[in-house]
């Protein structure tokens, strides 16, 4: 790996540039001043593995859906009727989402590790921040695999158009208004959906922002705020917490559905991409395909990491070698979900830091960023801009 040192912004461009988590709880910066150089061949590279592990992911929940083995993914039941729905309409659009990869420099192949495809953070930085980075640096500001903000919006066109042809949506969209909600008190997951929000206004649809208390459902009905109705809500609310912390939302979310007052954004098919339990249902899809690594819901007889279904940022993860005996082991409060074994592979290595790539997907492959951590990538992680040259 060629990495390069950035001259980096003080807290206060940060902050004035809307990043208000620039300090972990450790007092260390999470911007990281390094840049990795990436080559053009290795830039397409994850862009067309991306764009292949979608369709397989879309492959593997029609699997899941068609043969009932929600069980087996950890999919609560209250969430199993919308998931379907969902799936099965066209007008439920998947907005984004993010791959997280290891590999895919100095020749090493990339492979699959997970995919955060209900409610992806890491989007400002990848989006905006690595983008004024390099230009204050003097870099081409262009020469990235950067084209996050622009394919954002054009798939909430999509939601419109409902095909990958966005040229007449001006001419058939009629005023229907998506709301952007968070939970209070998070900076980045607000921050977050507001972004999203700005690349929906600069789509062309109508918006609006409130926190998820403020909004006002109806099963027959749908969704209002401020007396408002809103044809799409786009609820930074992972779906999994939905139905375990709020199962009364969910039933009148699937009330809501099924009466065809509102769209909910992203999906809930999403969460079968969410849980990590569809690995091993790729696996048995696609054995020994090239983005994959084994995983069995048992453990393997070979160097493994063990994930719980549902988790983020690292939380209940294991490194654990071929007799199962742990090497590394992150806490959390994931562990009463049901876990998996994933084949153990080597992340991006350079000076002693380990590098995984993220990639975001938004109907196609659109932009590329790197967390910098220990081998098990934690919330301590940094987040590292890329150049391609």
């Amino acid at each position: 790996m060629r990495i390069t040192t950035l001259k980096p912004f003080n807290k206060q461009e940060f902050e004035h540039m809307g990043l208000l988590w620039h300090t972990d709880p450790d007092n260390t910066d999470y911007i990281s001043n390094e840049l990795i150089h990436v080559s053009e061949a290795e830039a397409d590279a994850y862009y067309d593995a991306c764009n292949e592990l979608y369709d397989m992911y879309v492959e593997a929940a029609g699997y899941v859906i068609e043969n009932n083995l929600f069980y087996e993914l950890d999919i609560p039941n209250s969430l199993i009727d919308t998931i379907v729905q969902s799936f099965e309409e066209d007008v439920h659009w998947h907005i984004y989402g993010r791959f997280d990869l290891a590999g895919g420099l100095d020749g090493s192949p990339i492979k699959l590790l997970e995919f955060n495809a209900d409610t992806p953070t890491m989007l400002y930085e990848s989006a905006a921040v690595q983008y004024a980075l390099l230009k204050a640096n003097g870099y081409d500001s262009d020469a990235q695999f950067n084209n996050i903000y622009t394919a954002i919006s054009q798939n909430f066109q999509r939601l419109i158009t409902l095909s990958d042809d966005v040229s007449n949506f001006h001419e058939i969209y009629e005023g229907w208004k998506i709301l952007f909600s968070s939970i209070r008190g998070s900076d980045e997951e607000e921050k977050t959906i507001r972004f999203l929000q700005d690349m929906a206004h600069d789509a062309g649809l109508h918006t609006d922002f409130c926190y998820v208390d403020e909004v006002q459902l109806s099963p027959t009905d749908g969704i209002f705020y401020n007396d408002t109705n809103f044809e799409f809500w786009f609820k930074f609310i992972p779906w999994e917490n939905i139905s375990i912390d709020e199962p009364e939302l969910a039933l009148i979310i699937n009330d809501i559905m099924a009466n065809q007052k509102a769209i909910f954004l992203n999906p809930a098919y999403t969460i079968l991409f969410q849980s990590k339990r569809i690995l091993k249902i790729l696996w048995d899809l696609y054995p020994n395909h090239p983005l994959l690594l084994e995983t069995s819901y048992n453990p393997l007889n070979k160097k493994q990491v063990k994930k719980h279904a549902f988790g983020r940022e690292g939380a209940n993860v294991s490194i654990l070698d071929a007799n199962g005996k742990p090497i590394s082991s992150k806490d959390g409060e994931y562990a009463n979900h049901k876990a998996i074994y994933q084949e153990f592979y080597p992340l991006n290595t350079h000076n002693g830091s380990f590098y995984q790539a993220n990639v975001f997907f938004a109907y196609e492959a659109c932009g590329l960023g790197f967390r910098k951590g220990s081998e098990i990538i934690d919330n301590y992680s940094k987040f590292v801009s890329h150049v391609i040259d």
